[in-house]
């Protein structure tokens, strides 16, 4: 079952997410700035960060440098309504693997998830006869 974390410091955004995804067969787990988000990858390691850059405490972009440099395979979406505040330039120099403008479409922002979800191995030992 693939780990999501979702960083939002908007409620509704979080709970609506959480939702969504954990009828996808998602875990799911729950950020409402970049430092906790931050927490929660050191101690629980998503395959998934979905995170909005605009944030109390420590915006997304901060925290994004921190997530790739401590956990490299964890994929990063970034979400944001201000179009000034992340420039794509800066985002993808950063290290995120993908980028959605709010207000997002569901359907796009799962079918992005969905790509970059790491690809798991199989497990030669299951395969055998």
């Amino acid at each position: 079952m693939p780990r999501l974390l979702v960083v939002d410091d908007q409620n509704g955004v979080r709970a609506l997410l959480q939702l969504v995804f954990g009828e996808e067969g998602y875990q799911v787990a729950l950020a409402v700035n970049g430092r906790d988000a931050i927490r929660q990858v050191e101690h629980w390691r998503p395959d998934v960060v979905v995170m909005d850059v605009k944030m109390p405490v420590m915006g997304g972009l901060e925290a994004l440098t921190r997530i790739k440099a401590m956990a490299p395979g964890t994929a990063v979406i970034i979400m944001t309504a201000y179009v000034e505040e992340a420039s794509l330039e800066e985002v993808w120099s950063l290290g995120a693997d993908d980028f959605i403008y709010k207000p997002f479409d569901l359907e796009e922002l799962k079918a992005k998830v969905r790509r970059v979800l790491p690809v798991e191995e199989p497990d030669c030992r299951k395969l055998a006869p």
